[in-house]
C-alpha cells in the first residue's frame, strides 16, 4: 500500500490530522484539496498515529496503522475529574499483601494497559520482566540482601545512602524489606543505548501502578532491589535480559491485606507561575 491513503468520500479536508502530526510529514496545501504526505514522510514519521486517531469519519490510514487496527474511544468508559482525583490521590504504596497469587492474565492486562504509556519519540522500546512466583519474587529479595551484606563489609558507597544495619537486621528477624513477601514482581527494561529510556520505563511503570487498582492489585516500587540489579553484576545477570538492555524500575504487585479508607495531607505544592 501506499504510505498516505485518504478515502475521499469520507474527508472532511479540516486539515486536523496535517496540523496535529508531530512529525509535520502531512500537508494541506499540495497539488490536492486532501491531505497529501511529503517527499520523505515515510522515513520520517514516528509512527505515533495522531493522524489515524484524530481523524473524525475514520477517512485517513497511514502504513502499519490503519483504521481497522485501531480501537475506538468508548464514550461511555470516560471518568469526571472527581473520578481521576481520587484515583490518584488514593493511591498507596502496598507494603502487606495477601498469600494469594496473581492469576497471569491478570498481570498480562496490566501490562497491556501500560504499553501505551507515551514515549520519547514514539520509540516503545519498554520491555517486561514478570516474576509471577513468590518463591522467584523471594530469590530475588534474598540475591539483594546478599548484596547489601557485601556493601556494608566492603564500605561500597551506597552504605551512605541506607542504613544497611539496619536493612539486614530486619531481613535477619524474617521481615522483609527488600520485596514484602510480594507475591509477583514487574520490571521494566529497555535498551541501555536509549537515551530516554529511565523515563520511558518510569512512566510506563506508573500506568501500571495506577491501573492495578481497577483489578484489585496494589503495588509498591522496589527501590532497594533496583539498587542491587543495577550494581550488581551477578544478579543483572540472573534476570536473563535481552542483550544491551539493562533494568530500569520494578514495582512488587499483589493483593492488599488492608484497605485504606482515607487520603492522608501531602505538602503544598510549590509553584512557579509564568504568565
Amino acid at each position: 500500500m501506499e504510505f498516505l491513503q485518504i478515502n475521499q468520500d469520507l474527508c472532511l479536508q479540516d486539515g486536523h490530522c496535517a496540523q496535529e502530526c508531530p512529525a509535520r510529514i502531512i500537508i494541506m496545501n499540495g497539488g490536492s484539496k486532501y491531505p497529501e504526505a511529503i517527499e520523505d514522510a515515510e522515513d520520517n514519521c514516528i509512527k505515533c498515529g495522531h493522524c489515524v486517531a484524530i481523524c473524525p469519519n475514520g477517512a485517513i490510514s497511514v502504513k502499519d496503522i490503519r483504521q481497522e487496527y485501531c480501537i475506538d474511544i468508548q464514550k461511555e468508559f470516560e471518568i469526571s475529574a472527581n473520578q481521576v482525583e481520587q484515583l490518584i490521590k488514593s493511591r498507596r504504596s502496598i507494603r502487606t499483601y495477601k498469600s494469594k497469587k496473581v492469576d497471569k492474565a491478570v498481570l498480562q492486562s496490566l501490562i497491556e494497559i501500560a504499553r501505551f504509556a507515551p514515549t520519547g519519540s514514539n520509540r516503545q522500546q519498554v520491555e517486561w520482566l514478570a516474576i509471577n512466583s513468590p518463591e522467584k519474587v523471594n530469590q530475588c529479595a534474598s540475591a539483594t540482601i546478599d548484596f547489601l551484606k557485601n556493601a556494608k563489609k566492603t564500605g561500597h558507597p551506597i552504605k551512605d545512602r541506607f542504613n544497611l544495619a539496619s536493612i539486614i537486621s530486619r531481613w535477619e528477624s524474617g521481615h522483609d524489606v527488600i520485596l514484602r513477601h510480594a507475591p509477583a514482581l514487574i520490571l521494566a527494561h529497555a535498551p541501555r543505548k536509549n537515551s530516554s529510556a529511565m523515563i520511558d520505563c518510569t512512566i510506563a511503570l506508573s500506568y501500571l501502578d495506577l491501573a492495578a487498582s481497577a483489578f484489585g492489585l496494589g503495588c509498591c516500587w522496589a527501590g532497594y532491589f533496583m539498587v542491587a540489579s543495577s550494581q550488581s553484576p551477578e544478579i543483572a545477570k540472573s534476570l536473563n535480559l535481552p542483550e544491551g538492555n539493562v533494568p530500569m524500575g520494578a514495582l512488587m504487585v499483589g493483593y492488599p491485606k488492608y484497605k485504606y479508607h482515607r487520603i492522608p495531607p501531602r505538602n503544598e505544592a510549590k509553584v512557579i507561575w509564568m504568565e
